[in-house]
């Protein structure tokens, strides 16, 4: 059995349900082209990593084919540490021995940096990656660690800083990635690698 396993947690691919705040910049309909050609980036690193395993954990409903090989579960919980937390729980439970968890929206996210992540746990108890945000947009750790889950306050700029200071008052070790950057809002994309594919309609938007 392989021993590492990478949790994808991918909203469903909605007309008018993905990156709002990009849509009422630009639209539903090319905010739902920018998530969905990121998704497709999060598939293609993910499928890149060797000896590890892929479960993909969706916002609403299981959609087959994406990632039509892995693993597909639905995310439950009343908030994102719950949610995260019982997909973490999930697969510590199937036995498998180090898990990161991304999300699936980050254009510059590649199997390396994953795979980076994987290996910090042979030294760290968890392992993140920064956003530029002030969050995180990759978590790992070795065994279950509840105090990242409880009592955050998700989707703010404090929410890393947060949890280090919680783990770092319990002994307990954390290495830190390379800061990346997702994408939100106008000016995320803009900034992007992926700006080129989407130069038409940010030059568009730029000039009003």
């Amino acid at each position: 059995m392989k021993k590492n396993l990478v949790l994808v947690f991918a909203k469903n691919i909605l007309l008018g349900k993905v990156k709002t705040r990009l849509a009422a910049t630009i639209g539903d309909q090319n905010a739902f082209e920018v998530y969905k050609h990121l998704v497709e980036i999060t598939e293609r690193e993910t499928k890149r990593l060797e000896d590890t395993a892929v479960h993909i954990w969706f916002s609403d409903v299981v959609i087959g084919e994406k990632w039509p090989n892995a693993p597909k579960f639905v995310q439950h919980g009343a908030d994102l540490g719950e949610r995260m937390s019982a997909a973490f729980q999930h697969g510590f439970a199937a036995g498998y021995e180090r898990i990161i968890g991304i999300g699936s929206d980050l254009p510059d996210l590649t199997a390396e940096i994953m795979q980076e992540g994987l290996d910090a746990l042979d030294a760290f108890d968890t392992v993140f990656g920064p956003a530029e945000d002030g969050g995180y947009y990759l978590l790992g750790m070795k065994k279950i660690q509840p105090l990242i889950f409880e009592d955050q306050a998700w989707s703010t700029s404090a929410l890393l800083q947060d949890t280090l200071s919680v783990l770092s008052t319990a002994k307990i070790s954390s290495k830190l990635l390379q800061p990346l950057n997702d994408i939100d809002n106008l000016e995320d994309l803009k900034a992007s690698s992926i700006a080129h594919r989407f130069e038409a309609l940010t030059k568009k938007k730029s000039a009003r």
